[in-house]
């Protein structure tokens, strides 16, 4: 069985991303198992001080969790034209860990630009040396308009890329 850590960059219940990875989910072959985190509100401020022998334990069940996953997918908003802070701040507790080393990474940005945050994942991921996948980078603007309001993607072609890159993302495991 190979496992896929779904990771939202939103902590809202239910919000596009959510609604973003759920569909992919829901795409997985037999032999796949896609788990979702929902630990980044628990994760606290990085502090450099911390990350040591003992870091915290939310901080050591995510590097846990990063290591037995076979592969991340990261569905994100943009805020204020950049990465959200609870997920930038759960990367930073990730740099000296190595748990994101050559990790098989897709990543959709699905906001209502997204450019910005999408650009500067894409800097952090490369910092912390994740595998980015050829053909599994997303950008989704404007996702609310892409999604009725009980949560099925209606847009076709955001539906055909989010198959293509699923496809390849499953391809590189």
């Amino acid at each position: 069985m190979k496992h896929i850590l779904a990771v939202s960059g939103s902590l809202r219940e239910g919000s596009s991303n959510d609604i973003i990875l759920k569909f992919l989910q829901q795409l997985a072959p037999e032999g796949y198992q896609v788990d979702f985190y929902h630990g980044l509100r628990d994760i606290p401020a990085f502090d450099p001080g911390l990350d040591n022998d003992t870091p915290p334990e939310s901080v050591v069940q995510l590097r846990n969790q990063l290591q037995q996953a076979d592969g991340v997918i990261i569905c994100t908003p943009e805020y204020a034209f950049g990465i959200p802070g609870a997920l930038k701040n759960s990367l930073d507790w990730i740099v000296s860990s190595g748990s994101f080393v050559e990790k098989p990474t897709a990543l959709i940005t699905a906001s209502t630009g997204g450019e910005n945050a999408h650009a500067a994942l894409l800097k952090v991921l490369g910092a912390i040396n994740a595998h980015m996948i050829a053909d599994a980078t997303l950008l989704i603007s404007f996702v609310r308009s892409k999604i009725s309001s009980d949560g099925t993607i209606t847009d076709a072609d955001t539906v055909a890329q989010l198959q293509a890159l699923f496809k390849a993302f499953i391809a590189a495991l």
